[in-house]
């Protein structure tokens, strides 16, 4: 339903008014979902859905550099966490 009202979905409805999916539905949900889930805002989903194939492209690779530079930070942050949990356990901590 939240897609829907984010206007990213458009079910087919059934005689008795459920909603129908198609495979198509499905893999643009599931599009959305990791969209989503590499911090891409609802509005940008929106612009790239509504876009050109040209444009989509250019809005995936500046998405696609925004995930790369977050998983380096959580790399480094990844790497301080280790070398803390290291240090306790060196000084019997664990």
């Amino acid at each position: 339903r939240y897609y829907e009202r984010a206007g990213l979905l458009e079910p087919h409805r059934a005689e008795n008014g459920h909603r129908r999916f198609t495979d198509d539905d499905l893999q643009r949900v599931h599009f959305v979902q990791k969209l989503r889930a590499t911090g891409m805002p609802i509005r940008d989903v929106r612009r790239y859905f509504a876009a050109e194939p040209g444009e989509r492209l250019q809005i995936l690779r500046e998405h696609r550099s925004r995930v790369v530079s977050d998983i380096e930070e959580l790399a480094g942050a990844l790497e301080l966490i280790d070398y803390k949990i290291d240090l306790y356990r060196r000084k019997g901590a664990a």
